[in-house]
């Protein structure tokens, strides 16, 4: 994810789109170092996820794309301890976030079978209650799951569409 966010143009970096809705690259970028270098602010929103990253993101803004590159390759190369614990979790959502930068840039990137499955899982973690009605069926390996109406596609757009992705939509099969 860093090697994209860093090839990408200044332009691109600074305001181009992504899936996470008035996040720029850069913030997602400052997101998901955050993560290591932010403990605080999440410790502090007491369970308030989504303030807690607008937090993260907002003093990330403050930051020259050059720091944020220096500090995400830093991240990347030498993970804090709390992220080398965390890390079978974090794969999820630091893959899903490559994929919130790549899609709507049109850049193509061949998901490793480890991310996928690691989006499928973070995508069932954030989307449990999709998991009562509608049974989600991976067309590239792994178990069906969940009750209702069918959805089926491949892990990776399954993950990014249960995690609120709606853009990949497209990408799916929905049954009755």
């Amino acid at each position: 994810m860093v090697a994209t966010v860093s090839s990408l143009s200044d332009e691109e970096f600074q305001s181009g789109p992504t899936l996470c809705e008035g996040w720029a690259p850069r913030d997602v970028l400052a997101h998901v170092i955050g993560v290591d270098t932010e403990v605080g602010a999440y410790l502090r929103a007491g369970g308030r996820i989504n303030t807690a990253n607008e937090d993260v993101v907002g003093r990330g803004r403050s930051r020259s794309r050059e720091e944020l590159l220096v500090q995400g390759h830093r991240w990347a190369a030498q993970p804090a301890p709390l992220a080398r614990l965390a890390a079978f979790g974090l794969l999820g959502d630091v893959a899903i976030h490559h994929q919130d930068v790549l899609r709507p840039l049109g850049r193509d990137y061949e998901v490793p079978p480890a991310s996928r499955r690691a989006i499928l899982r973070e995508g069932m973690l954030l989307g449990a209650r999709r998991l009562w009605t509608h049974r989600i069926e991976p067309v590239d390996g792994g178990m069906a799951i969940g009750r209702g109406r069918v959805v089926r596609g491949t892990m990776t757009a399954l993950g990014l569409w249960l995690a609120g992705r709606r853009s990949v939509e497209d990408e799916l099969y929905f049954g009755t």
